[in-house]
């Protein structure tokens, strides 16, 4: 007769439940917010693509990865280029033609990476400004103080190797309005080569890698690859591309610490103008048309950079090391990654 009543009771609780407490609530909430464990061989488990394992390489569950963005602004720049490319041999199908030519290739170069990065402004919902050239910081104050930090770092460098017996500037190689064409040409032919290789090894670049890998190992990487890049120029060598390395790591800590590429994009310009124009040495290997001087090297390859200019000396390891140093106590701020206006 217990027995009965008791089961009794317990129906009518199971039929007609008390309110739980606060305690039982949170446990209900846990309970029903863990996911549903699938059982093997179950319908969804069955029902996964064969693509599967091979996407989740490239998508995760927030999108396309950093790297996957990245692959597709590479494949966009490079459709740019041929499109560019195309056009170019339709007009002018030699390979051969005025000096001017050569700034229109690079015109192409620039068109490249930069094109493709508003295309991926758009998609990551960001303005262009975000991944380093913000229109506001165009050839301001950031751009004309890292123009000035490159012609006088080279210079310095420049005059080191004269004081030391390897380096003779030579007589004039131009004469008359020719010098102010040509020194003109060379200036806005950098600033569009500076752009191309600023914008594509540390504009979008580093910025989308750097959301997948960290800033830093995204820099090494990247600088990594602007050696690379350089290595077929000709009369390159192995000293010489590891100068190219350091001074895009180096240019890394400027987009760092200055929020843009602008002050790179300074440096970088003065630099590559005293090098092939005002001073007449090698640039990477390459030897302009229409430079300044008749200089001439004196000296072992390892001190005076031989075929590769001066980025292939040994002192420039000493110069970077004094500009790194130097940068930072200038720029001791972190600003990259703040939003850039476009305006």
């Amino acid at each position: 007769m217990q027995t009965e009543c008791f089961t009794m009771s317990q129906t009518l609780m199971d039929s007609n439940p008390l309110p739980p407490t606060a305690p039982q609530r949170d446990a209900l909430a846990v309970a029903d917010s863990s996911p549903p464990v699938l059982a093997q061989g179950s319908a969804e488990v069955r029902s996964e693509s064969a693509l599967s394992p091979l996407t989740a390489v490239f998508v995760g569950s927030t999108g396309l990865y950093p790297a996957t963005r990245w692959l597709i602004y590479i494949v966009m720049g490079f459709v740019v280029l041929g499109l560019f490319d195309s056009v170019l041999r339709a007009v002018h199908p030699g390979r051969d033609g005025p000096v001017w030519w050569g700034m229109v290739a690079e015109l192409g170069l620039m068109l490249a990476a930069v094109v493709p990065g508003f295309v991926m402004a758009h998609v990551e919902g960001r303005t262009f400004g975000d991944f380093g050239l913000p229109a506001r910081g165009a050839f301001g104050r950031n751009f004309w103080i890292g123009a000035l930090w490159g012609i006088v770092s080279l210079t310095f460098l420049m005059l080191v190797l004269r004081l030391i017996g390897v380096f003779t500037f030579g007589s004039l190689a131009l004469h008359g309005t020719r010098i102010f064409k040509f020194g003109f040409y060379y200036v806005v032919f950098f600033v569009i080569a500076a752009v191309f290789e600023d914008f594509l090894m540390r504009g979008y670049s580093l910025w989308v890698l750097a959301k997948g890998m960290h800033f830093w190992p995204a820099a090494a990487l990247l600088s990594v690859i602007f050696g690379a890049i350089h290595a077929r120029n000709p009369g390159e060598d192995t000293v010489g591309l590891i100068g190219v390395v350091a001074i895009g790591f180096f240019f890394c800590l400027t987009v760092r610490r200055t929020g843009t590429l602008w002050w790179a994009i300074g440096f970088h310009m003065s630099w590559d103008w005293g090098e092939s124009f005002f001073y007449s040495v090698p640039d990477s290997g390459n030897i302009a048309t229409g430079h300044l001087l008749k200089s001439s090297f004196h000296g072992p390859a390892w001190l005076t950079g031989g075929t590769v200019g001066p980025e292939g000396s040994y002192l420039i390891f000493v110069l970077l090391v004094a500009l790194w140093v130097l940068f930072h106590r200038a720029y001791p701020q972190v600003k990259y990654g703040a939003p850039q206006s476009q305006s």
